[in-house]
């Protein structure tokens, strides 16, 4: 017997009322992508209000890659509860807010005296890496590209791309950003091989540093190691290379937005472990604490050390919750059992996700690092299609499957399940997308033709 279990149509009609009062209380602009109500999860298995269970591949968009309510996780929130659950770190200390701030330091993938500084969000974290970056050098700008999302505050949606979805309306947005292209494999010129459209994206990279912005005048460029709403697209090695050699060369920091690749995503407790690239700072949040509100940057000691005291860090910044919470997936992720596991699934994901796209000529591309998998849809002309993604999303909830989309054109469907889910989980989930391609792709029903005779 397999995970889900239906006995409503999807969406059962308590998950359309519970929608409907949301719809009735809550601003249009904080959408969702699913009519489901959820009354209770764990692993991979939501439960909705009507009593079905589905299975979770969204996972939150990337914040639960130990699952739902793991057991230390809930014991330690438990336990915490009862103990402390606010003071804010401005006005004193706490064991767990040093513990997680010295946990960090140990994990983060640069090297030397290191520091960090805990937030709640991955835009309060970009956005504090930038200002770390600033107080440092002195500079102002900031180096973005094509694809990347940042954030949602006024500076880091002038950082983020995909204007329709996040900027319209929003500005005017903070100056002095800079975005430049991302070297996207799977759009590189026909008949050009990967190498040499890698190599003409450094050439475009190191022209882009006379023709946009001097280097001397750059803080920070910050670049995620696998673009994530960009449509989990890994940047390529060489590429990230001659960055790090041109940040090196010019005094400009280079951030790894680790928000939503961190945290064994891709197989690796961080994402740039994979390319043996070095950043000066790296952002953390999303499956950091397994869902709590809580986000990280974390550096070299000297940066980090670079603005005033009182400059950083906020009134819930490292709650002792969210801190207890992020201690115990930390300890999940970081083991060498999990990280194996992770990319078990990832080995697994690929293969499904490759016998799909033989079967459906609407797949362009299978792509992702380790278990951070996406498909990217399109149309006979190769052109990006949207409106696949939608029908094939809502065969798959239908039949129980939770899957989101991504890309800048939103023409992908991004896989985000726990990483140490079992081999049937992933299988029966894998079976279900098969089945709502087949009925998303299915041949329409020729209409009946009346004769007005």
């Amino acid at each position: 017997m397999g995970t889900i279990r239906l006995i409503t149509e999807l969406p059962g009609p308590k998950s359309l009322e519970l929608t409907r009062r949301r719809e009735a209380a809550t601003a249009r602009g904080a959408a969702k992508l699913t009519p489901v109500a959820v009354a209770h999860a764990h692993g991979a298995a939501v439960t909705d209000v009507d009593g079905n269970t589905l299975l979770d591949f969204a996972g939150g968009i990337g914040t639960l890659a130990v699952g739902h309510t793991p057991a230390g996780v809930v014991g330690a929130l438990k336990a915490q509860a009862e103990k402390l659950v606010h003071l804010c770190a401005i006005v004193g200390t706490y064991e767990p807010y040093v513990a997680l701030a010295e946990l960090l330091c140990e994990i983060a993938p640069v090297s030397g005296p290191k520091k960090a500084v805990l937030l709640n969000s991955g835009a309060e974290a970009v956005e504090t890496a930038v200002k770390v970056a600033r107080a440092h050098t002195g500079r102002a700008a900031v180096v973005v590209f094509e694809g990347a999302y940042h954030g949602r505050t006024n500076l880091t949606l002038a950082m983020t791309s995909k204007y329709g979805l996040f900027k319209k309306g929003f500005g005017p947005f903070a100056p002095e950003v800079y975005r430049l292209p991302f070297p996207n494999l799977f759009r590189r010129p026909p008949g050009m091989s990967e190498a040499a459209f890698v190599e003409e994206a450094i050439r475009g990279l190191e022209r882009a540093f006379v023709a946009h912005v001097d280097p001397s005048a750059v803080a920070a460029v910050v670049i995620e190691p696998v673009q994530g709403e960009g449509g989990f697209l890994p940047v390529p090695a060489p590429f990230l290379r001659r960055l790090r050699e041109l940040c090196t060369e010019h005094g400009m920091l280079l951030v790894a937005d680790e928000i939503q690749c961190g945290m064994g995503r891709t197989g690796k407790l961080f994402a740039v472990e994979h390319y043996g690239v070095e950043p000066d700072l790296v952002t953390v949040a999303k499956s950091l604490a397994a869902g709590m509100p809580l986000s990280a940057v974390v550096g070299r000691a000297e940066v980090m050390d670079a603005p005033h005291p009182g400059g950083l860090g906020g009134t819930y910044s490292g709650n002792p919750l969210a801190c207890v919470a992020a201690l115990e997936a930390v300890a999940m992720i970081r083991d060498e059992a999990f990280l194996r596991r992770a990319r078990e699934v990832g080995e697994r994901l690929r293969g499904h996700l490759e016998g799909l796209q033989r079967a459906f000529d609407a797949i362009g591309d299978v792509r992702g690092l380790g278990p951070m998998l996406a498909l990217e849809l399109v149309r006979e002309d190769g052109s990006p299609d949207p409106d696949a993604v939608q029908r094939v999303t809502a065969e798959a909830l239908k039949r129980g499957l939770i899957v989101l989309r991504a890309g800048l054109y939103s023409n992908c469907l991004r896989f985000l399940p726990p990483l140490n889910l079992s081999d049937d989980e992933l299988d029966e989930g894998m079976a279900v997308l098969r089945e709502a391609f087949a009925a998303a792709f299915a041949p329409k029903e020729p209409q009946e033709v009346v004769s007005g005779d």
